[in-house]
């Protein structure tokens, strides 16, 4: 596979998951439009657990079916791990359940223990389809594997639309219909999680060909086989989701008691203000849909190293301009977020810090193929398990004294260190070589831009945003567009033979 194919299927996972994922930003920003902090505070608190729970039920099977569908029977492999998943998400579920009470006074959702039932239920169906949508993707069916998702985001944002804009109005009206009926005001933000599990109840339906192809057929062996490659991506998928949704989960128990009154008002204004990293999650994430299949399949080539290489360069090169984006037009996302809840805008200014993380982290997803192609999967769960350390001690120090400012930080210095760590480890054991100086030159460029251009807006322009002027927004954007042409110029002058081997834009290049 080459990097053209690799950039179609990217487009191909991309473009839908782009399309998801903004939806999926606009329903959110329809949740801060609708709730204060308070009232969003249940959204943001049943979302940083939702990841850890699926982390525990799909215990590594995605990345282990891509693994050993290169040495194994594709047919066989494909039952085993579909009866696997089907058998303990059962399981898992049930057991849930049974302590759903501890578990709902753990996450303090005491409130609302419905809640953590619709909860549950979403992580159920999500789960049972992990293996049809991997085979997808192994198949390389980007186009069904993107109308499956982007099917089900719009039937998300269709019902959500529906419970606030047509039976809320019915309800507040106070007429006695059944639309009237619909609508619980004690609900609130639920209904965001009642469409979301009704989506995710559907998404199996679409999925009913890949059930058509699945036999009860249970090779012992071979899942003995998994298992023993996949128990260390549970650890390394625990770790990753402490490091990026401890600070959320943990913060109202770590904060100072002079402070517990406006701990949910603070996690409500934190969570969406994390939410605007979410251009750089966007790509990491369809970047991963595509190149996780594709490392698998060039290691199997000549000059594979090279070629992680080079992508590396360009997936780094990409979220720097994503950073540029983000942090040099932080009064627009200011205006998503806070428009008629000004007190959101009070965190931003730890969009940055939170965007660069995540380019961090992004890194290191790159970095960590070495690992899964060495079958080395202990010792990335080891840099994981550091990462969790240090994301555990850092937020218990820094919350209490530095509030949503020391769970940014956190985030940061921990995917700092497992980026640094994991690319020492990697070169001992599967050495590529990496144009490290350069990409380390590339993140400092953006970072000092950003530093730089939040210096001069800070000296010349008024501190309130109701004193802004229309020439304060036109040097605003003005300067921020004068700092992402520059670093244009420098890539475009650096790498210009990078860019002319590329495909689709290449040819603007010669």
């Amino acid at each position: 596979m080459s990097i053209k194919k690799l950039a179609g299927q990217t487009v191909w996972y991309g473009i839908p998951r782009i399309v998801s994922r903004f939806l999926n930003f606009g329903v959110s920003l329809l949740g801060f439009r609708l709730f204060d902090p308070n009232g969003s505070y249940p959204y943001t608190q049943i979302y940083a657990v939702i990841p850890f729970l699926t982390v525990l039920f799909t215990y590594g099977l995605e990345t282990s079916f891509f693994r050993f569908a290169q040495t194994h029977n594709r047919q066989k492999l494909f039952n085993t791990l579909n009866l696997s998943i089907w058998f303990t998400t059962i399981l898992l579920t049930l057991l849930l359940f049974i302590f759903k009470g501890p578990l709902t006074h753990f996450i303090e959702m005491d409130s609302h223990p419905e809640f953590v039932t619709w909860m549950i239920w979403i992580v159920f169906f999500d789960t049972l389809y992990t293996i049809p949508l991997a085979k997808l993707r192994l198949e390389e069916r980007p186009r069904m594997y993107a109308f499956v998702n982007v099917f089900s985001i719009l039937l998300n944002i269709l019902i959500i639309l529906f419970f606030y804009y047509v039976a809320k109005p019915a309800h507040d009206s106070g007429a006695n219909s059944f639309l009237a009926l619909l609508y619980n005001p004690r609900i609130g933000i639920g209904y965001f999680i009642i469409a979301n599990l009704i989506a995710s109840a559907v998404t199996l339906l679409l999925l009913y060909k890949e059930f058509r192809s699945f036999k009860f057929q249970f090779d012992k062996g071979l899942w003995k086989e998994v298992m023993h490659y996949s128990y260390p991506l549970i650890i390394v998928g625990f770790g990753g989701m402490i490091n990026e949704m401890l600070s959320r989960v943990i913060y109202r128990k770590v904060l100072v008691e002079q402070y517990a009154g406006q701990a949910e008002f603070e996690l409500g204004v934190f969570g969406a203000n994390y939410k605007l990293a979410v251009l750089i999650t966007i790509f990491i994430q369809i970047f991963r849909m595509a190149a996780e299949p594709f490392f698998f399949n060039q290691s199997r080539n000549d000059g594979a190293q090279k070629m992680y290489a080079r992508i590396m360069k360009l997936f780094v090169i990409a979220c720097c301009f994503m950073f540029l984006i983000i942090s040099l037009n932080l009064q627009f996302w200011k205006g998503l977020i806070a428009a008629k809840h000004p007190e959101y805008a009070q965190a931003i200014h730890v969009v940055p810090i939170l965007s660069m993380a995540s380019i961090f982290l992004g890194i290191y997803y790159n970095l960590s193929i070495w690992y899964k192609l060495t079958n080395r999967n202990m010792t990335g769960a080891w840099v994981t398990i550091g990462g969790a350390i240090i994301t555990i001690v850092l937020n218990i120090a820094l919350i209490p004294r530095f509030h949503y400012n020391g769970a940014a930080w956190a985030t940061f210095l921990c995917y700092a260190f497992m980026m640094v760590i994991s690319y020492q480890q990697g070169q001992k054991y599967y050495p590529i070589p990496y144009a490290r100086k350069k990409l380390i030159t590339y993140l400092v460029i953006v970072s000092l831009f950003y530093i730089i251009h939040e210096y001069l807006i800070a000296s010349h322009l008024p501190k309130k945003d109701k004193d802004w002027t229309g020439i304060s927004y036109l040097v605003y954007y003005g300067s921020s567009l004068v700092f992402f042409g520059l670093f244009t110029w420098l890539i475009v002058k650096v790498e210009k033979k990078e860019m002319q081997k590329l495909p689709f834009i290449g040819k603007y290049f010669n």
